[in-house]
């Protein structure tokens, strides 16, 4: 069974950097589209960056376009998120997620399209 486990967030202050990592278990890494999403409390889960499972194609929220960068590293079975400039808006719980798609060139931007989920990790960052 694919397990999902996200690290790295903690308390930075506005204009800082950060880089979350999610390791994957369990399963073949590179069968995988995976992706980031936050929660804010009380908000929706809303999609942040995704990669394709042959990583060749990646895409952002516009939200953090240009300052948020999704990589993967296949030796180590993990999908990493980093995040600059950051604001106080980015405070969220960020969640990791992988799927089995049906392209290996496909992104899915749905949370209900994703099949696992990891514990999450907290951002907060203060202004």
């Amino acid at each position: 069974q694919v397990r999902l486990e996200e690290s790295g967030g903690r308390l930075v202050q506005t204009g800082g950097s950060l880089r979350l990592s999610c390791t994957v278990s369990g399963g073949t890494f590179g069968n995988y589209a995976m992706a980031w999403f936050r929660q804010a409390p009380g908000k929706e889960r809303l999609f942040v960056a995704g990669v394709s499972s042959s990583g060749g194609k990646k895409d952002y929220a516009d939200f953090v376009q240009g300052r948020f960068n999704i990589s993967t590293d296949s030796g180590k079975n993990a999908v990493h998120l980093q995040m600059s400039s950051l604001k106080p808006e980015d405070t969220a719980v960020y969640y990791c997620a992988s799927t089995r798609p049906s392209s290996i060139f496909k992104i899915y931007y749905a949370s209900s399209s994703y099949e696992r989920w990891g514990q999450g990790t907290q951002v907060t960052v203060s202004s």
